[in-house]
């Protein structure tokens, strides 16, 4: 990592402290892919967000990523050695989606950011899915007739979420697990955001032990340190830990 992008990365760190997991997967694509606009990114479907930021994870810390899961059935821990490229996916397709049942004919979009932050403040589990539903309809018919998309029955908004996770697979990344001890298979869902953040606030506490030694070793500054390349800190770190 160059020491440009890890005062960016800690710059973005110090920023998503304070924010809620939508929030902060947007500010680590706006402040460290800008390949986009923050205007663009937030409206990408959510799939196509966990691809730029499953990108992004490989570009900070490679490939290869370590993490734990719990069997459902036993409570034994899993050790799981994932790579970026089996989790990445083709982007959905652009094609309409279209959901015709029982007299209704419905038009929908694909879920992005700006959905989750509207929801975000929404304590009960239902009207948060009622809520994401309608703002994700383009179109509601009942019997040729527009209708409100609050007046859709339950089913029909099973049907549409069944029809929007077929359609953008990645927007719920999941992982097809197997216990060696108990032999139990269930599928776990995988959080690129979350996880990305967890070894982003792991990588900050470790730049400030060293930013810590080195300065209270040498007298330098912050700014100083950062500019360093790992492998010079490094070196540095080895002496004073003599």
């Amino acid at each position: 990592m160059s020491a440009g992008i890890a005062s960016t990365l800690l710059a973005a760190w110090e920023r998503c402290l304070l924010q809620t997991d939508t929030e902060r997967a947007l500010t680590l694509l706006v402040m460290l892919d800008t390949e986009l606009s923050e205007t663009t990114l937030r409206s990408l479907p959510l799939g196509q967000r966990n691809g730029r930021l499953l990108a992004l994870r490989e570009r900070l810390f490679g490939p290869r990523m370590a993490s734990l899961a719990a069997c459902p059935n036993c409570a034994e821990t899993l050790e799981l050695n994932l790579n970026v490229a089996d989790l990445q996916l083709p982007p959905p397709a652009e094609a309409p989606l279209l959901l015709v049942q029982d007299g209704f004919r419905i038009q929908l979009r694909l879920p992005d950011s700006r959905d989750l932050l509207h929801i975000q403040t929404l304590a009960d589990v239902d009207a948060a899915r009622r809520t994401l539903f309608a703002r994700c309809c383009v179109e509601v018919l009942a019997s040729g007739e527009p209708v409100a998309p609050e007046t859709v029955p339950e089913a029909l908004i099973a049907s549409a979420e069944a029809l929007l996770a077929a359609a953008d697979p990645q927007a719920d990344i999941r992982l097809d697990l197997n216990c060696p001890s108990c032999r139990h298979v269930w599928l776990a869902t995988f959080d690129i955001a979350g996880f990305l953040w967890r070894e982003i606030q792991a990588w900050a506490q470790r730049l400030f032990n060293d930013v810590h030694l080195l300065a209270r070793a040498y007298g330098w500054s912050e700014a100083d340190i950062l500019a360093m390349s790992p492998l010079r800190r490094q070196c540095y770190l080895e002496r004073v830990r003599q």
